[in-house]
């Protein structure tokens, strides 16, 4: 008899047939199908996103945020990405008997100060408690909705000769959540890239730029989000390892544990498809801005067909980069 396992929330391969198999199979609409980070709706001639995310992060503090902070950012980042300005947003929390209401404190104060930093409004919510017996900790459940401001972005829209860029260092936030959770000391601080991106990817849009496609690379990593816009446009990514930005700390700790940073979680990167002739400037905007300083071309689509990427290393070798399976790092967002 199958059952869920811990890697079915982990943003890998068993998470995507887990939503193939059930919730696709199950609610299939035209509005769901795409499994873009926000449905697109329309209301009285106006375009909005819509969309929804739980936070689970063991532990709940760490180095640059802690849960309340992480679930209003990952919330305004899903609707940012889909060209939606980020208006209002709800809170569900689950409470295991127990938790420590100082705790609580911190996080709704850290959950306001981000709205705030973001321009939303928490403007509904509810509070379940269990008992402690089965659950001692914080869920938070959220909702958001946006205002669309630029139409056509999606996962299923790259095109051979587009460019890849991503505004900063990558896998920054699963480093620190495995450094945080299980005490070690990688000598060099690691901190959670954790923020809202609105104001970066306003900037973005606010150009005439080309622009196809925007994600933010959460719990699969770069890697799952490049594999998933392979799939979606039937293309083929070429990546060149040597220009991603990945800390030395991110670095060090990967080859300390056998892992890999473009499997490790960001909460505060985004990655962006735009035409070539246009990458230059798209890069300009993000490095003029302070949380795309350390933005960078990565690579290029290369072709149509076959549905891949395809990773250039250091060493001028070669090979298909796959996406992260089994339990990679749970409870990370």
């Amino acid at each position: 008899m199958e059952k869920i396992l811990l890697s079915h929330g982990g943003g890998g391969e068993e998470t995507r047939r887990l939503i193939d198999r059930i919730f696709r199979k199950g609610l299939s609409n035209p509005v769901l199908d795409p499994l873009e980070d926000a449905a697109l709706l329309s209301f009285d001639h106006k375009k909005i996103a819509f969309t929804t995310d739980s936070f689970i992060v063991d532990p709940i503090f760490f180095p640059g945020g802690n849960i309340g902070k992480l679930a209003v950012a990952g919330t305004v980042n899903d609707l940012s990405v889909m060209g939606a300005r980020p208006r209002y947003l709800s809170a569900g929390f689950v409470l295991g008997e127990g938790f420590r209401l100082s705790d609580l404190k911190k996080i709704v104060a850290a959950m306001a100060e981000e709205a705030k930093g973001a321009g939303v409004a928490v403007v509904t919510g509810d509070t379940k408690v269990m008992p402690g017996v089965d659950f001692s900790g914080i869920v938070i459940n959220t909702a958001g909705l946006g205002a669309v401001v630029r139409e056509g972005l999606s996962a299923s829209r790259l095109r051979p000769g587009d460019a890849i860029l991503v505004s900063g260092t990558v896998g920054d936030h699963g480093a620190c959540i495995l450094s945080a959770r299980k005490g070690i000391d990688f000598q060099l601080p690691i901190e959670s890239d954790c923020a809202s991106l609105w104001t970066l990817v306003e900037g973005v849009l606010s150009t005439e730029a080309e622009v196809h496609a925007l994600r933010d690379p959460t719990r699969a990593g770069l890697a799952g989000l490049l594999t998933e816009w392979a799939e979606a446009s039937s293309v083929t990514i070429e990546i060149d390892e040597e220009k991603i930005p990945v800390r030395e700390a991110v670095r060090g700790a990967c080859e300390l544990l056998g892992m890999d940073p473009l499997h490790f979680a960001c909460e505060g990167r985004v990655a962006i498809a735009v035409a070539e002739v246009d990458a230059e400037e798209i890069l300009m905007k993000l490095m003029a801005h302070p949380l795309g300083r350390e933005a960078a071309v990565i690579g290029r689509v290369a072709s149509n067909d076959p549905a891949r990427v395809i990773l250039k290393s250091s060493w001028n070798t070669r090979r298909i980069l796959e996406p992260p399976s089994g339990e990679l790092l749970p409870r990370i967002c």
